[in-house]
């Protein structure tokens, strides 16, 4: 695979409604609207354009006056993310050869290299979408719901994305659950996804799937309908996303240390 970085477009869906923490994307970080933060990081990974696809105009209020950053409001009845974008790609008329990166709403610290590693991770591979992993060091991170976890083929390609430990090694839990055994792939994901322009309107087609509906992850919507997802580690690491009032106090606390 090339180490040239492909032109790449990065739209962020940006949902007001959250039931773990309402008004989200408004949601400040050192006085600063998380969606602003993450938008401010798309345009440092280098994208060509960069779209905020916003569901309330409370949002785009918020990102009026960033420069770079266009704002596209779409509906409120999506079921994801993802079909948030497809109606963005419709709007912009991207070509379906277009690499788009979906950079969630909740990521305000993705690191740039990051950013640009799932789109080269797309440009590099015939399957339509890509996403990024990371491995998974300590046994409270594997059995954690809220940290999805996947396995690979050897190609690189997602076998499966769950909410529950993956792969179970099965002697060594039987023995100890508190820690990991080595020489087992854990790898957790890192919910940024790339797709092809052409790929967001087929999959906003698709109907929803029983695994999709039952893991809540909609990435098992695109493996339900057998299409590929290629698989690469992330270049950099990317500190946790926002989803909790606990969540946004740890991002305080994290900023403060990188000052």
């Amino acid at each position: 695979m090339s180490n040239a970085v492909p032109p790449f477009i990065v739209a962020i869906p940006a949902r007001y409604g959250s039931t773990r923490l309402p008004a989200k994307p408004l949601r400040e970080i050192d006085g600063v609207p998380m969606v602003v933060r993450v938008a401010q990081r798309a345009l440092q990974a280098g994208a060509s354009q960069v779209v905020v696809a916003v569901d309330d105009p409370r949002i785009a209020d918020a990102l009026a006056g960033q420069d770079g950053v266009d704002i596209c409001m779409t509906r409120s009845d999506h079921a994801s993310g993802s079909d948030r974008l497809a109606e963005c790609a419709q709007h912009y008329g991207w070509a379906d050869d277009s690499i788009v990166v979906n950079l969630q709403g909740d990521e305000p610290f993705a690191p740039a290299a990051g950013i640009r590693a799932v789109a080269q991770a797309l440009a590099g591979d015939d399957a339509p979408m890509a996403t990024l992993a990371t491995p998974i060091i300590d046994a409270e991170e594997l059995f954690d719901p809220n940290v999805v976890k996947l396995v690979r083929a050897a190609n690189g390609r997602a076998l499966y994305f769950s909410r529950a430990p993956l792969p179970w090694a099965r002697d060594a839990f039987a023995v100890d659950r508190n820690a990991l055994p080595s020489g087992s792939p854990f790898l957790r994901h890192i919910g940024i996804y790339a797709y092809r322009a052409g790929f967001l309107d087929r999959y906003s087609r698709l109907p929803r799937t029983p695994l999709e509906q039952t893991e809540s992850l909609e990435q098992l919507r695109v493996l339900e309908h057998g299409h590929a997802i290629a698989v690469r580690l992330t270049p950099e690491p990317f500190p946790p996303g926002i989803d909790t009032e606990a969540d946004l106090l740890r991002a305080e606390q994290w900023l403060r240390t990188q000052h």
